[in-house]
């Protein structure tokens, strides 16, 4: 019982964080240059952002079952995609209950025999395999950026840049032996994951009429990304928003521009995690190859 109040009270906090910077920003700008940002949005580049946006799910869910099984875990990629779908609906809308990762975490380890630990860990490189190529575009991008703050560091930016890739592969090859034969297939489904991200975003701005300055919100939206992370608010919203914003800011851009950006693609990923509630409400089975 005090768990299960100690889960609504995290839910509630988290509530009132994404209110509270949603309230901060729209004092800084105009609701209105928001409103009009996205009254006027161009419904097949909206059409196109969802359906990457969905391919980059895809995606994400086929590196996930890459790392199952290489525990010898092998699970059919249908039934993967549902539990994936399933978790990230958990993950946005049910928050302060069973989190998506937990969800799938039990889910594997009711099916098969094996240690906590090691499902655990998949889940773990699992998202951190999408973070660091996350970090990687975005030290990219900033090598592309015009910002005279910039210049000065560009050398910095990428050594930064492949310094990280080394640092995850010395750490997948001494702490996560089980699966380093991944480790490659795992980076090549993460690079296709946010480079499917980036071009939804991009047809964003199209759909925004967005079509200046398209690098510098690209970039803003990956620290975004990796900002969201961070499980203070309610599916990130409000905390990316608030990038948007001091990105926008930081870097000479429209904040008004910027923060519809932010509000879209959280619309689109609240869509698309919105049809895993089918599966919340009849579970699926999670089925296995057949030798």
């Amino acid at each position: 019982m005090v768990a299960v109040r100690r889960k609504h009270l995290f839910t509630l906090l988290k509530l009132l964080i994404s209110a509270a910077l949603i309230y901060f920003i729209f004092t800084k700008i105009e609701f209105r240059s928001v409103a009009d940002t996205l009254k006027n949005v161009k419904p097949f580049y909206l059409f196109l952002a969802v359906i990457l946006f969905v391919v980059s799910k895809i995606l994400a869910a086929f590196r996930l079952n890459g790392y199952f099984h290489q525990l010898q875990l092998f699970v059919t990629q249908k039934s993967n995609l549902k539990l994936y779908l399933l978790g990230m609906f958990y993950n946005l809308f049910l928050p302060g209950g069973i989190g998506g990762d937990a969800y799938k975490g039990y889910v594997i380890k009711k099916k098969f025999d094996i240690k906590t630990k090691k499902v655990v860990s998949v889940l773990l490189l699992d998202r951190l395999s999408g973070l660091l190529l996350l970090f990687v575009y975005a030290c990219l991008l900033a090598l592309l950026l015009k910002s005279p703050e910039l210049d000065g560091f560009k050398w910095l930016i990428g050594c930064t840049a492949i310094l990280s890739i080394i640092v995850f592969w010395w750490l997948n090859r001494t702490f996560f032996k089980d699966t380093m034969p991944f480790f490659w297939q795992s980076a090549g489904y993460s690079s296709l994951v946010q480079l499917a991200q980036l071009v939804s975003v991009f047809c964003v701005l199209k759909a925004l009429s967005i079509s200046v300055y398209t690098i510098g919100y690209l970039f803003i939206f990956l620290i975004s990304s990796i900002v969201a992370v961070v499980p203070l608010t309610i599916g990130g919203f409000g905390s990316r928003e608030l990038t948007f914003f001091y990105g926008a800011e930081l870097l000479g851009l429209d904040e008004g521009s910027s923060v519809s950006i932010s509000v879209v693609f959280f619309i689109i990923t609240a869509f698309v995690s919105l049809f895993g509630l089918l599966y919340h409400l009849k579970k699926p089975a999670l089925e296995v190859y057949r030798e």
